[in-house]
């Protein structure tokens, strides 16, 4: 039995070496470390599955930005997502941004104050993979 495990996986070891499959990557990222809980809230989950769902993403990041920000410590209100998708291939930037928003219609209407949305196809992200810092929070209200 271990000897036909053993073949078993060495035949799908070669598979996957030989095609080019891309491996997903999923992070969920909220404050800094030294700042950050172990867990990650509702809404952090309500958007990694419908974006998962919908786009089968080769790399996603979904970053909870509300400590940028003036509202109470754990909220989960200001979302930047990197989301990296064949279905992103041959959409412009704003269809890609509006598929996103359709998405996450429900979370913008209960809660999510602003979305920053980084959608790019595979091989745009291999030309870069780092993300844009956002910028401070400068109060809002033309403060």
């Amino acid at each position: 039995l271990l000897q036909e495990i053993s073949e078993s996986m060495a035949s799908l070891f070669l598979k996957l070496q030989n095609s080019q499959v891309l491996v997903k990557t999923v992070r969920l990222r909220h404050k800094p470390a030294a700042m950050a809980g172990d867990s990650t809230g509702p809404v952090s989950q309500a958007i990694q599955a419908k974006l998962t769902e919908k786009f089968v993403p080769l790399h996603m990041e979904i970053i909870n930005e509300s400590y940028m920000h003036n509202v109470p410590k754990g909220s989960e209100t200001h979302f930047k997502v990197v989301v990296v998708s064949e279905q992103f291939k041959d959409v412009k930037l704003i269809g890609r941004h509006r598929l996103v928003n359709d998405v996450l219609s429900h979370e913008l209407q209960s809660g999510v104050h602003a979305l920053s949305i980084v959608a790019k196809t595979p091989d745009q992200w291999g030309e870069g993979l780092n993300v844009e810092k956002s910028p401070a929070c400068r109060g809002g209200f033309g403060k």
